[in-house]
């Protein structure tokens, strides 16, 4: 029952989706400093490449638009090209889009789910063969799902689609967790609250600051916030957790 054996990624690969900013960088970054072999992925290619030229030898970028299908399928091979098993997979590419409800267009609409929603589940379907290869009896291989708290409350702001792709992020995660179990991977999901980072940048200021000041704990979330859920679901101290969300927001969902 060591913190050493329990919380251990060293040694473990990972792939991180949208990986080169915000969320993704926070949790890339961790499971490299903490042993790991990260591959991020973003559709910039300057910010895949440049953050993983940061990060050093133990990180590899390999962009990819995971919003179309032969995407997913390239960077699929391209994984299974660098490396024989996927530990850990962390589905946290995403996009939002805000409108009122009588002007959202279906562009706002389709372009949300399409990364959301679409690419969690047929990028972790592509990548099984990987995970089962990590995976075994007693040696689980995790897929962690990036939700928001905007898919377990009802936000302020006008984001349809987003709000409703988290919501289905979040069911979707049980679906899979309860098919998934049996081949040894197990498939949980983060709830974030409020971090800063270039999406949440689009918001304006006195939404920013209500969120703040509403928030039981009264700030906004940290890299170290979102590092130690993140190191948490990633190794054998969550073992026992199967479809279960993980929320990280400082009390706000719950208490606003």
């Amino acid at each position: 029952m060591r913190i050493e054996s329990l919380f251990s990624v060293a040694g473990k690969t990972a792939v991180v989706t949208g990986g080169s900013r915000g969320i993704g960088e926070m949790i890339a970054r961790a499971l490299i400093e903490n042993g790991a072999r990260v591959i991020i992925t973003s559709r910039k290619i300057s910010d895949c490449e440049g953050l993983a030229a940061q990060l050093g030898p133990a990180c590899t970028a390999i962009p990819a638009d995971l919003s179309q299908m032969a995407e997913i399928e390239r960077f699929a091979a391209a994984v299974a090209a660098v490396t024989p098993k996927v530990d850990i997979l962390f589905n946290n590419a995403g996009a939002s889009w805000g409108a009122g409800f009588d002007e959202f267009p279906e562009a706002g609409w389709d372009k949300v789910m399409d990364i959301n929603v679409k690419s969690v589940f047929f990028l972790t379907q592509k990548l099984a063969p990987l995970l089962e290869a990590a995976a075994g009896p007693g040696k689980l291989a995790k897929v962690i799902n990036i939700g928001s708290i905007d898919g377990q409350h009802v936000s302020d702001l006008e984001t349809y689609s987003y709000a409703a792709s988290k919501a289905g992020v979040l069911h979707m995660t049980r679906m899979m967790a309860k098919f998934l179990a049996k081949r040894h991977i197990s498939v949980n999901a983060i709830a974030p609250g409020f971090f800063p980072s270039k999406m949440t940048a689009g918001i304006a200021e006195e939404f920013r600051e209500a969120f703040r000041a509403a928030t039981p704990m009264q700030r906004w979330g940290t890299p170290d916030d979102m590092a130690g859920v993140a190191l948490f679901l990633s190794s054998r101290a969550s073992d026992f957790l199967c479809g279960s969300v993980v929320t990280v927001d400082g009390g706000y969902a719950t208490t606003v």
